[in-house]
């Protein structure tokens, strides 16, 4: 089942545009928007996301994510036992996804405006 849960989300975060994935710190697969990481699982099972202040607090008190495991602050880790929790794990990197987004475009439109290529 550990394998089933993370090749169900590498497939949903692939099938976006513009994502990709590959090996990340301590084992894990790193999922990205152009440079901007928008989440890591662990082959323990333990998803890495990064989240905004407001969603971090409104997570934790929630009691499935827990405090960054390495103590970033910017960080919840997400603990992947079932089906319900990769959806849970999908729909935070699918949010931290479409904030990546106008962030990519905006460093895009500032290198035009530049001159540069």
């Amino acid at each position: 089942m550990n394998d089933d849960l993370l090749s169900l989300v590498e497939r949903e975060v692939l099938g976006w545009p513009g994502t990709s994935s590959g090996p990340g710190r301590f084992g894990s697969v790193a999922f990205r928007y152009g440079r901007r990481e928008i989440g890591h699982v662990h082959r323990d099972l333990i998803a890495d996301l990064p989240v905004t202040q407001e969603i971090r607090e409104r997570l934790l008190s929630g009691g499935r994510a827990r405090q960054h495991r390495a103590g970033s602050r910017g960080y919840v880790s997400y603990p992947m036992e079932s089906r319900e929790d990769a959806s849970a794990v999908l729909e935070i990197l699918r949010s931290n996804y479409e904030r990546a987004k106008p962030a990519a475009e905006r460093r895009v439109a500032g290198r035009a405006g530049d001159g540069a290529p």
